[in-house]
């Protein structure tokens, strides 16, 4: 497994992270996947505290009991579930992020967060006021960074602006390619790590059925899958070069991947030894399909 500083911070996290998302709490298997994860070297763990309404993070605390130091543990804050189960709201509030990390810290069993990353945001926002709540958990010791999950570069450029975030999670892949219009650069120059999810389109780069996806057509998605595995070498798989993509870029640190069952980590972990890909092939996948770019108001 190979390992980057995230950001300006000293977090070294694996190159390939896990995400929680996905796993079932109650199911023993997800729980013997977390310590198959980290004997493979994984030591990046994504959770976010609405996942289940806190059963993810319970899951976890319970699973990395007495190995808490050997894990990077990131969690999210931002939205709470309503009390009739209908959904969730929005809630960036100072008093709020303060209050959560005692109960995402309670189900983790931990007395710290690695990194506590803001699970959204707009221009709305009382910046200042997420700031200060974020700066004064690092203070206190409840926290050792804090970053932020956005795809909104008006909000990223802001939280850049005005606050010490060590990290940026964005949804970056092949058929989503508009954090390389002006974000990935942006980030990398500012020293602040990008974590990129949804490297895999919802599985469209891998298996499943073509279906439209952003501003691409089913036709165009399917072409594109078609042309990845075209250009493959040898035994490689439309898998690893799609997270080999996203890793390529200087300005990520880690890609995160749903995990749920033993043949995604395997996967996962089969990218990473397919090795980095080539500039020329770089070149090939970049031109299998027009770029597409964020709407300037996002």
């Amino acid at each position: 497994m190979e390992y980057d500083l995230l950001g300006k911070s000293d977090l070294k996290i694996s190159r390939i992270g896990m995400g929680t998302m996905s796993l079932e709490p109650g199911n023993p298997n997800s729980e013997g996947l977390i310590q198959q994860a980290m004997d493979a070297g994984i030591n990046f763990i994504d959770t976010a505290d609405m996942y289940l309404r806190g059963l993810t993070e319970t899951m976890l605390g319970r699973s990395l009991r007495g190995k808490r130091n050997q894990v990077i543990l990131a969690t999210k804050v931002g939205n709470r579930w309503r009390a009739d189960g209908s959904g969730w709201d929005w809630v960036p509030s100072k008093k709020y992020i303060i209050t959560s990390v005692e109960e995402s810290l309670k189900r983790l069993q931990t007395d710290f967060v690695d990194l506590y990353q803001l699970h959204g945001g707009t221009l709305e926002d009382p910046i200042e006021e997420i700031i200060e709540a974020f700066e004064i958990l690092k203070e206190a010791g409840k926290i050792r960074y804090y970053g932020i999950s956005s795809i909104r570069p008006n909000v990223i450029r802001e939280y850049v602006r005005r606050s010490s975030i060590v990290s940026v999670m964005m949804q970056y892949s092949l058929l989503d390619r508009r954090p390389e219009e002006e974000m990935l650069g942006f980030l990398f120059s500012n020293q602040i790590g990008v974590l990129a999810r949804g490297v895999l389109a919802r599985g469209l780069l891998v298996s499943k059925p073509a279906t439209p996806y952003l501003n691409y057509s089913a036709d165009e998605v399917a072409t594109t899958r078609q042309r990845i595995l075209e250009f493959a070498p040898g035994s490689q798989q439309s898998e690893d070069l799609s997270i080999q993509y996203v890793l390529k870029s200087p300005a990520v640190s880690s890609v995160v991947i749903g995990m749920r069952t033993k043949e995604h980590l395997r996967a996962a972990l089969e990218a990473m030894e397919a090795g980095p890909l080539t500039d020329q092939f770089m070149m090939k996948l970049s031109g299998s399909l027009p770029v597409n770019f964020y709407e300037k108001n996002l």
